[in-house]
């Protein structure tokens, strides 16, 4: 058995930046079907082999709350082991896109440099507006609704927002005690627990810290995080718009605080950013601090749609 190599630190300014180095291990048993090497090897490995192998990283800058949760977090192999069972039904029984531990660190470093992003421009969060709490517990809320949002996908695809609600109601109560007492960690539970079941199709956050992990979700979409589909022969848009993402890069926008650069290998990705990202910042709350704009690097295409910004 491969000995575990911890994956380098992201520094979450982009959602390639937050993909870890996934080592790689000689897969337990051939997959009956075109799985790619990467989504294989994942989904093929023991408990023990998966479990060991992850760890999340964050960039803390000095919230120690928050330290302690990621330390709490990469202890707990209950967690991690929902995190593989997750994949386990994605991948190789759903065959759709990736929902392992790596999807979990992508989403979580965006969902926090969207969340810093947004404080850098003094907005202000719902902890701090409606419980007079600090920046800090804030990070804390949103990192952790993003390690849980989609837990209960262990259980099934249908309804997995709420099989997570489930999930995460004991866990994140587990993780928080002694870094925060009561009343504090019933309120940051609850908080977790709304953005958890805002990031569905339907949710309607209430938060910012809610649209944030919503968003944040969608935007693990960089090439290689959704082309399961497609590498088993699928030729529907969403696979071949899933496809054509080739990086996503979150920095101040020029007009907004948040600017999203989504770069394309070809026009068919602007389904995803029309279609699929705008769904989830549509009715988020996150509208008025975003802007997004895709365009494409090849010569073929650039004279074909040149610039796509994305219209609220």
């Amino acid at each position: 058995m491969t000995e575990p190599v911890d994956p380098p630190t992201p520094d979450a300014t982009s959602s390639a930046a937050a993909t870890p180095e996934v080592p790689r291990a000689e897969p337990a048993a051939a997959a009956p079907g075109p799985l790619s090497p990467e989504a294989e090897t994942e989904v093929r490995m023991t408990p023990a082999e998966a479990v060991s192998r992850m760890r999340i990283r964050v960039p803390e800058r000095g919230n120690r709350k928050l330290r302690d949760l990621i330390e709490r977090v990469n202890a707990d192999n209950q967690l991690k082991a929902w995190w593989h069972v997750s994949n386990v039904n994605a991948v190789a029984r759903l065959e759709i896109n990736d929902h392992s531990w790596v999807h979990i660190q992508i989403v979580t470093n965006i969902a926090l440099k969207l969340l810093r992003q947004l404080t850098k421009h003094d907005i202000e969060t719902a902890m701090v507006r409606d419980y007079g709490m600090s920046r800090e517990d804030a990070e804390v809320t949103v990192v952790l609704a993003s390690l849980l949002h989609c837990i209960g996908m262990s259980v099934h695809r249908d309804g997995h927002e709420d099989f997570s609600l489930l999930l995460a109601a004991p866990k994140a109560r587990e993780l928080l005690v002694g870094i925060y007492d009561d009343p504090e960690l019933t309120v940051i539970v609850s908080e977790v627990l709304h953005a958890i079941i805002g990031h569905r199709k339907d949710g309607k956050p209430l938060t910012l810290e809610a649209a944030i992990v919503r968003v944040a979700d969608a935007l693990d979409m960089a090439k290689g995080r959704s082309r399961i589909p497609f590498e088993r022969g699928s030729v529907s848009i969403h696979a071949l718009s899933a496809a054509a993402i080739e990086d996503v890069d979150i920095k101040d926008g020029e007009h907004r605080p948040i600017g999203i650069d989504i770069l394309m290998s070809n026009s068919s990705g602007i389904f995803q950013v029309d279609g699929l990202l705008r769904q989830k910042l549509k009715g988020s709350g996150l509208e008025k601090y975003v802007e997004v704009v895709a365009h494409i690097d090849t010569e073929a295409e650039k004279r074909l749609v040149p610039l796509f910004r994305l219209e609220i």
